[in-house]
């Protein structure tokens, strides 16, 4: 069975990413506690791998490293740090041409479809950060699943969790769970796109 790719991201109840321009998972609209963060740990060390857009990939390079071992920050931040350093990962990008903390890059006019020849000859879930990869790989048929933490806030305007969808896709529910601070995770396979 091929692996699976698997779009997960923090979104506010309208479904936006961003409320500021570029603010890369790093708005203060979202509750992300211990709790949530467990949560997130233990499904990113369940992946296969991680694909990553630039930006995304830029924003985790420039924090996680760091707080690997930073007494400061509370051991789960420390262990994600660990997880996303240690991690295979796939950087999609077409500006940069090598990435450090085991990633690939994957570059050109070629990088979705490459995307597609690593799914088919891989196993298990894959990550998927980036709305940019996210769109390309649901346009192309190749995204699996939808992973959505929801937060209690309703933005009114930013960046959606997909650039564009020409034609609606259907969804089928996997999974819900609910966290401290009202946070809650809906989990989706892709239907027909």
């Amino acid at each position: 069975m091929p692996a699976r790719f698997v779009y997960w991201m923090n979104v506010s109840l309208d479904l936006f990413i961003e409320h500021a321009h570029d603010e890369q998972g790093g708005g203060d609209w979202m509750s992300i506690g211990d709790e949530l963060h467990e949560e997130f740990n233990a499904r990113a060390q369940a992946l296969t791998m991680m694909v990553q857009g630039r930006k995304v990939f830029e924003t985790m390079e420039n924090f996680w490293p760091a707080a690997r071992e930073n007494t400061e920050f509370p051991q789960v931040y420390r262990d994600y740090g660990h997880i996303w350093t240690d991690k295979p990962k796939i950087l999609v990008s077409r500006s940069r041409t090598e990435a450090p903390y085991n990633t690939t890059v994957f570059g050109g006019d070629d990088a979705i479809e490459r995307l597609g020849e690593l799914r088919a000859s891989s196993s298990g879930d894959i990550g998927v950060g980036g709305a940019d990869v996210a769109t390309q790989l649901l346009a192309a048929g190749l995204l699996d699943e939808v992973l959505l933490f929801t937060h209690p806030v309703i933005l009114g305007s930013g960046r959606p969790l997909f650039d564009e969808v020409t034609s609606p896709v259907r969804l089928e529910f996997l999974e819900q769970a609910t966290y401290a601070d009202g946070v809650t995770m809906h989990r989706y396979a892709i239907g027909d796109v």
